[in-house]
């Protein structure tokens, strides 16, 4: 059974790319394991196809080295935190029973990265309860309770509670991001313009990292929210 160390949860393929990406790829050169389960095929976006989507995806979990993706098939704009989602987001967390859970943003541009958001929150706690019971592939699985969920930043600027250095690998993270050719900007294609296919919207994905950067006193930098206190062990711990 493949365990996780750190386990991102995302309403839409490239939520993770454009947020939390070289995080992801920094625990992934620190010898940690880590994955991404996408909740829809982002079936509604103007440009591109959800066949070319995966695709995408499936390019993107390579250049970040991830052990894992998987995408639940949701629907894309309708699904709701209901027990029927809730429980197949339990399913992935007892699978991977990943040590930390990244979730879409707590509020942002976007509806389903909120809905998203509580969806994840509550399925990470639901999953510890013996009494959710869950199977898969036809064998019950276990309770799982991640250590800790930390929600990245989208579109909507939040101040971060804290901000990791992602400076080494940003140049990963911005290539995962274009492995997603079909959404961002290409003077080529023939398809409608959105808001991320933009030159404007790259600039602000870059210029965001360079601010959470700044304020940490590095290049790039990558900020996280989160709802309740984060402990240290000593004081050491924290640059």
């Amino acid at each position: 059974m493949l365990k996780l160390d750190i386990l991102a949860l995302a309403a839409h393929p490239d939520d993770v790319e454009l947020s939390c990406a070289g995080t992801l790829v920094k625990a992934v050169r620190d010898g940690k394991k880590a994955g991404i389960v996408d909740f829809t095929k982002g079936e509604l976006g103007t440009r591109g196809t959800p066949e070319l989507r995966m695709k995408e995806a499936a390019a993107s979990a390579e250049i970040l080295g991830l052990s894992a993706r998987e995408n639940l098939g949701f629907r894309d704009g309708f699904f709701v935190n209901d027990e029927a989602h809730q429980l197949e987001v339990v399913k992935m967390i007892r699978k991977y029973r990943p040590d930390i859970v990244l979730a879409n943003a707590i509020d942002d541009r976007h509806p389903d990265h909120g809905k998203a958001s509580q969806l994840s929150r509550q399925a990470c706690f639901l999953a510890g309860l013996v009494n959710v019971k869950t199977t898969l592939d036809g064998v019950e699985q276990e309770p799982w309770r991640p250590r800790a969920v930390y929600y990245y930043i989208q579109s909507i600027p939040h101040e971060p509670d804290f901000i990791v250095d992602v400076t080494a690998t940003w140049e990963t993270r911005m290539k995962s991001i274009f492995a997603f050719k079909s959404q961002f900007h290409d003077p080529n294609s023939g398809e409608p313009e959105t808001y991320i296919s933009s030159p404007q919207f790259m600039k602000m994905v870059e210029s965001r990292g360079i601010h959470y950067g700044h304020e940490i006193g590095v290049t790039y930098g990558e900020g996280f929210t989160v709802d309740r206190k984060i402990g240290i062990n000593t004081v050491f711990d924290l640059i």
